[in-house]
């Protein structure tokens, strides 16, 4: 019987929390009484405590967060690797630490609500299709810009995509060796680039990303929860 797969999480942390009018980078605001970025990346332990996480940060924000887990007395074993000017850079980098066969998530630092059944599925899905990308249906009605305005569309034919963003490394690897693209908007839209086909994997609606004042207020309720 072949062995499972070893499991990696990149974990891409690069807010500077100018949307969310702090002072602090969002992935550094409390919630609960401590940073969102912890909160993230015991998620990850809680569904495999062997699992290998790589913490990817602005270079300038690499001594905050060491001090941070001090005053937190953070323990979780974890590498931290700077950032590049990009989120493709970003993800590069937490690659490059990556050695070996394996199946590597990517996922933003500010989603600290992801469920452990969620990620064990996304990990699944890759192991058995090459990739596993976390999504939802949307819930409003949609219309498509036309030039001549508006139209109205389907919902039922659209996905919100999330993260964790699964893949075997030998696919996210060759995805993110081609040059940076202005229509790569998350890892699947890397990957998809250079042939290869996204398996979606049914996400939540308490899986927000964080990055708004009115954010806050519902990651305080969920933590509360």
């Amino acid at each position: 019987m072949a062995q499972p797969l070893p499991e990696y999480a990149i974990i891409v942390a690069g807010g500077s929390g100018t949307r969310m009018q702090h002072d602090v980078p969002k992935q550094f605001i409390p919630v609960a009484g401590k940073p969102i970025l912890m909160h993230t990346i015991e998620r990850f332990y809680n569904y495999n405590p062997t699992i290998r996480l790589i913490v990817v940060l602005p270079k300038e924000q690499l001594t905050t967060w060491r001090e941070l887990c001090k005053e937190y007395s953070f323990t979780l074993f974890h590498m931290t690797v700077p950032g590049g000017t990009t989120r493709f850079g970003s993800v590069k980098n937490g690659l490059d630490a990556v050695m070996g066969d394996g199946l590597i998530a990517v996922h933003d630092g500010v989603r600290p609500f992801v469920e452990t059944e969620i990620i064990k599925a996304a990990f699944e899905a890759a192991a058995n299709y090459g990739s596993g990308v976390v999504a939802i249906s949307p819930k409003d009605s949609i219309r498509e810009l036309t030039s001549d305005g508006s139209k109205a569309v389907p919902r039922t034919n659209y996905k919100l995509v999330q993260t964790p963003q699964v893949f075997k490394a030998g696919i996210i690897r060759k995805a993110y060796e081609q040059p940076e693209q202005a229509n790569f908007t998350d890892d699947a839209s890397v990957v998809e680039s250079v042939g290869e086909t996204i398996t979606l994997v049914e996400g939540s609606y308490r899986n927000i990303k964080i990055t708004t004042p009115e954010d806050l207020v519902l990651a305080e309720a969920f933590a509360k929860e």
